[in-house]
């Protein structure tokens, strides 16, 4: 049936199909589709990393927030298309196993944006940062990604529509393994066209570019933030996506006649437009894409939510300088009672030891005064030439009593100095009170 419409038809040439899309490198595989995936991957990172920068936010918060969106995004996609297709894995003749077998083909770009976005959320939740920001910054990266991420489905032979005799029209060719058995996926092209279809994918591909360009064009002259774009994003492509699935009549799963994929775009793109319209319209500030700039609810606070889409600019500090500095100064300020009695106990406790010093200098000078004008009467170790004094020593050791009296009155009035001068009036009167009576 190809050949005949291969050699009834005016078109000199349709567009060829890559003879095989799985090359053997030792015992390692290398998948075209993989590798379009692996590079779609990259060139995102690469070019959201760029976007993110440009708005102000810091270099490598992408690729930290990449580590949980890629592999979220990809058990999401491969989850949605084995949940819509999974007569072909858990049907009669099919095997569960081959529902692991990603590297085959198969990912619903739906579960992927789902999961992947719950990837990203949890990755912005960790690093602070803003959720609709970096939606918006990546959004145009994520669908030149897919874009790139087609071409693994020409190499596959996949997701092409009905056939056709359009000049565009591409050619499926029959792929057989070394055993000569039937295997489109892995097999190796003989050059036996088996029908001309609509390159669906191609149709796609291109919309996706064409998206891409729209979207940055449309940053660049209205600066729209908070999500918006992104949402634009989904939206234009679910309206590519729903006319692809027109053109396709490959196995799918119905619902009311009607292919599961086309119910999904035209459900994702009401949602997109609904949050288009009615979520905050206010574009993010480089300082509101720092890490804590801004407070940042849960999805199940719903009170904090309206309070910060009302007024989304209000910079909050959470973990910041200004934060750290007042909890610094609280904890000076908790600090002070306990410095201050600890200095004024210091102080007291010094104090007492010098007043304890000066009274035992004071008695100690008191016993030498008294020692040296009365001699003991019943010692028997007395010198002689003591009892016969002359009036000159006697006033000389009076003088050396005096002297050391002084000096204990002189330190007890040092330290008594921080008192009040009743008190320090008092003391000293005390002190010269008994020196008036050790001298007589």
């Amino acid at each position: 049936m190809a050949d005949s419409v291969v050699a009834n038809s005016d078109v000199l040439a349709y567009i060829p199909s890559p003879s095989q899309g799985v090359w053997q490198i030792g015992p390692f595989p290398l998948r075209a589709y993989a590798l379009c995936i692996i590079i779609g991957i990259v060139v995102a990172i690469w070019w959201g990393e760029r976007r993110w920068q440009e708005r102000g936010g810091r270099s490598g918060t992408v690729l930290d927030v990449a580590m949980f969106a890629v592999p979220f995004g990809l058990v999401g996609g491969r989850l949605y298309h084995v949940a819509t297709d999974w007569q072909k894995y858990f049907g009669e003749g099919g095997d569960p196993l081959d529902a692991l077998k990603i590297y085959q083909g198969g990912l619903g770009i739906w579960g992927a944006v789902f999961l992947g976005g719950i990837g990203a959320w949890i990755g912005c939740r960790i690093y602070r940062i803003p959720l609709p920001a970096f939606g918006d910054a990546i959004a145009p990266p994520i669908l030149l990604a897919q874009a790139i991420g087609r071409l693994g489905n020409y190499f596959n032979q996949e997701l092409y529509g009905r056939e056709t005799d359009l000049p565009w029209g591409l050619e499926i060719n029959l792929r057989f393994d070394d055993d000569g058995k039937l295997d489109m996926m892995n097999g190796v092209s003989t050059g036996v066209v088996e029908k001309v279809v609509q390159p669906t994918f191609l149709y796609e591909m291109v919309w996706n570019l064409i998206v891409v360009v729209l979207l940055v064009q449309i940053d660049k002259r209205f600066r729209i933030g908070h999500g918006r774009l992104f949402a634009l994003y989904v939206a234009g492509y679910c309206v590519g996506r729903f006319v692809v699935e027109l053109l396709r009549d490959d196995e799918a799963t119905h619902i009311a006649g009607i292919r599961i994929n086309s119910f999904t775009s035209a459900l994702v793109f009401l949602a997109a437009i609904a949050y288009f319209v009615f979520a905050t319209k206010g574009r993010e500030t480089a300082q509101m894409l720092q890490p804590d700039a801004v407070r940042r609810p849960w999805p199940w606070q719903f009170a904090e939510l309206r309070a910060v889409g009302a007024n989304p600019e209000v910079i909050e500090p959470v973990v910041g300088a200004e934060a750290e500095s007042d909890d610094d100064a609280k904890s000076e300020t908790a600090d002070e009672p306990d410095v201050k009695a600890e200095s004024e106990t210091d102080v007291k406790s010094t104090e007492d030891e010098s007043e304890a010093s000066s009274v035992a200098l004071g008695k100690s000078a008191a016993e030498a005064e008294s020692a040296t004008v009365a001699k003991p009467s019943g010692s028997a170790t007395t010198a002689e030439p003591d009892s016969e004094a002359t009036p000159s020593e006697t006033s000389s050791a009076t003088s050396k009593a005096s002297s050391a009296t002084e000096s204990g009155k002189s330190a007890a009035n040092g330290v008594n100095g921080t008192k009040n001068s009743a008190a320090t009036g008092n003391d000293t009167s005390a002190v010269a009170e008994g020196d008036t009576a050790d001298r007589s």
